[in-house]
Order: C-alpha cells, then structure tokens, then sequence
C-alpha cells in the first residue's frame, strides 16, 4: 500500500498588510508638492513560525488554539492555497480541503457548473464527475438549485454542496475546518455520519474545529497552536482537558511566552 504522509519542515508563514487609506486630488497633490509622507507602513504578521510536523499514514490529527493561532494558515500551507514563506512542505496522497465555505467555487456559476469546476480542480475527470453529481445533489438537498447560480446560494446551502463534493470523492488526505460550523441540526446530523463514513476510508485526517468533542471522537493525535507555533503535542483528551482548564486565563499561563 502507498505511504501517504504530510511533511512540514520549518515553515514560516509571514503577511504583509498595507493600510488602505484613501486621499482626496486636493491632498495628493499638497502632499506630492510639500513631499509629505503620511500612512503608517505595512504591518508584518507571522502566521506560521518554524512549524516541524509530521503526519504519516493513517493518523487522525487535531488541531486546536485560540483565533488567530494559525491553524486555518497551517491548512492552508499544507493544501498550497498559501506557498510557504520559507521551509518545505510534502505532501504524498490525493488531498482534499474542505477550509472557508465555497473556496474554490466561481459564484457566478451555477451549483451543476460548480461540481464540474471543483472536480477539475482536483483533477477528476468530467465523465467520472459526472457519475457523481446525482449523489452530491441528493445529499446536499440542492437538485432543484442544480442550474442556479452559487451567488444566490445561503452560506448554508454552499456549505452543504461543497461538503457533499468533497465527501463523495474519497480523499486519502482530507484536511476539515470548521464544517460543522453552519447548517440546521437535521443537516449536521446527516453531515456527522457521512464524515464517519469518510474518516473511515480516508488515509490521514487534519481537523481544526472549536468543538472540543469532535477530537475526543474523531482524532488520535492533537497539536495546541500559539501565535503561529506549536505549543503542545500529545493525547486529545489530556490537551483537550489543558486547552479548557487556560480559558481566559491568558496565553501564556501554562507554557510560559514562546513569542519572539
């Protein structure tokens, strides 16, 4: 069988934000003549920072932290959305992301016109998508919204039709944030016993979630990220019972500042 793995070896992941302020004609062309120099320069955030991590075949990993931590960057690291700022990242196996809703969706497409774009992102072909677009539709409730554009889609209903894509793929690498985070709870339910379905036959999972009990459940391994690093590593139910026991008790109470 084919070693499946995800490899991250000091990777840096680092933004530069321009602050977005607008001048009048009037102001441009007083500044240009007085040779003013106003607006703050670009602010540097270090999303990732020297993250080592190895997930080989068959792991279910977890990752939890605070807003802000990196593990929606680290995701997206590992998925190439975002290129590395430096370090190396390998990846080995069929990946799927299921990130933000509707990533990689065209709007102005309908749901059916959708299917087709997401499955040649992955690089399935049309003729084998093509099998699977009665199941995607049934699952997700959406056939009589086949030929309607995404645009006019709720966040829901893109939520469902990008899950029910992915989960009808196979993935050997699949990579989930915050799935279960919209959706009425007859939705979620269904969703849940897909998902354990797909766990099953997937070769790595990576899931980042604010629903504590879903590592409890679904993961073998959890990593706790801080300010863009990797602050604890171990048992789901012990770093899940550390991670609530800091609760607004300051990032730093239980490992000491790791920031630099």
């Amino acid at each position: 069988m084919e070693d499946h793995f995800i490899q991250l070896d000091d990777v840096h992941l680092t933004f530069r934000i321009h602050a977005a302020r607008t001048y009048s004609i009037k102001e441009t062309v007083v500044n240009a003549v007085l040779r003013r120099n106003y607006g703050k320069g670009p602010t540097i955030v270090n999303a990732l920072r020297g993250i080592t991590l190895n997930v080989p075949n068959g792991q279910r990993l977890g990752i939890i932290g605070d807003n802000g931590s990196g593990k929606s960057s680290m995701l997206k690291v590992i998925s190439k959305i975002y290129p590395p700022t430096s370090g190396k990242v390998r990846c080995q196996g069929f990946l799927v992301p299921l990130l933000e809703v509707g990533i990689g969706f065209n709007f102005e497409l309908s749901g059916l016109e959708n299917i087709f774009l997401t499955g040649a992102i992955m690089g399935i072909k049309r003729k084998e998508m093509e099998k699977k677009v009665d199941s995607i539709f049934e699952f997700s409730e959406l056939a009589d919204f086949a030929n309607t554009p995404v645009k006019y889609y709720s966040s829901g209903m893109t939520q469902r039709l990008a899950f029910s894509i992915a989960t009808e793929v196979d993935p050997e690498i699949l990579l989930l944030d915050e799935i279960f985070s919209a959706g009425d709870i007859h939705w979620m339910e269904r969703a849940e016993a897909r998902m354990r379905g797909l766990i099953d036959r997937t070769r790595i999972l990576v899931l980042v979630s604010h629903q504590m009990e879903l590592f409890e459940k679904y993961c073998d391994r959890v990593i706790w990220m801080q300010k863009g690093q990797i602050i604890a590593d171990g048992e789901p139910a012990e770093l899940v019972e550390r991670y609530r026991a800091t609760a607004g008790a300051g990032a730093g109470a239980l490992t000491g500042d790791v920031s630099t």
